[in-house]
């Protein structure tokens, strides 16, 4: 049995992940605001700091995997403290927590990105240059005046989409690289769709959450996700098998980017 951390793991997807990974018999570090083993705000550098210092001191400097699940969702008024907690958060847990991965000896990491960096067209182009390159002020600053000339029911929708199409490719770019594919590291993405946790009630309100059909976006399998749709695919990224997936972003959205974007996978190579 292993050693794993779950950011978020106080309620929603994070909780199921949590709960899932006990009852494979798993030690759990839970972080998050509350009710949690570690309570750190990864919007923040001291929290995030404070986070990777209390994970790593629990688990006596290993961790078999890590889970980034927080997050927040397009209603926060505050568009750059969503990119400071959707994208830089898990950056920097993951970059800290690495070496504690490495130990292990095989070591996986998985995060939680969204389906709306790819059907929500409202990615910024120059705020998702902004956070690959690492600078957080320069993308919280672009978030907060991208939000004060742009209009719509969620306040954050465009430094939400961003956010999460910036942590998708991060993945990518980041999961090659020798100090993570060398050395046995794997890092993978689950990017869900409409799930009915607190988070996307948050942004819809309950009566998106009764009737399927009537959702902003399409379900093709005519239902919403649960957290344990997409707790089973944490867990399965975090399994020892899981050791040749890398720097993959999997969709878990009951079909929503297919049926919007039929065309978008495969695409070829362009030498």
């Amino acid at each position: 049995m292993g050693t794993f951390a779950v950011t978020g793991a106080a309620s929603g997807m994070g909780a199921a992940s949590a709960a899932v990974l006990r009852a494979a018999g798993h030690a759990v570090i839970g972080v998050d605001l509350r009710d949690a083993d570690v309570i750190a705000d990864l919007g923040t550098e001291s929290g995030r700091r404070h986070a990777v210092e209390e994970v790593l001191s629990l688990a006596g400097g290993v961790l078999d995997g890590v889970a980034a699940v927080a997050g927040v969702g397009p209603d926060l008024p505050d568009a750059a403290a969503v990119v400071s907690i959707n994208h830089f958060g898990p950056v920097a847990l993951l970059d800290g927590l690495r070496p504690a991965l490495e130990r292990s000896g095989a070591g996986r990491a998985v995060l939680i990105g969204s389906n709306s960096a790819t059907t929500v067209p409202a990615v910024d182009e120059e705020l998702v240059r902004l956070a690959l390159a690492g600078d957080e002020a320069g993308a919280r600053e672009r978030a907060a005046t991208t939000q004060a000339t742009s209009s719509g029911a969620a306040p954050s929708i465009a430094a939400y989409a961003s956010s999460k199409f910036a942590l998708a490719r991060w993945v990518r770019r980041t999961a090659v690289t020798p100090e993570w594919a060398r050395r046995g590291v794997v890092l993978n993405a689950i990017a869900p769709g409409a799930v009915l946790t607190p988070l996307m009630l948050g942004s819809t309100g309950d009566a998106a959450a009764q009737d399927p059909d009537e959702f902003a976006t399409p379900l093709p399998v005519g239902r919403f996700g649960r957290p344990e749709d997409i707790a089973f695919w944490v867990h399965q990224f975090l399994r020892p098998e899981a050791g040749f997936t890398t720097g993959a972003v999997l969709v878990v959205d009951g079909g929503t980017d297919a049926v919007m974007r039929p065309e978008a996978q495969p695409t070829v190579l362009v030498p």
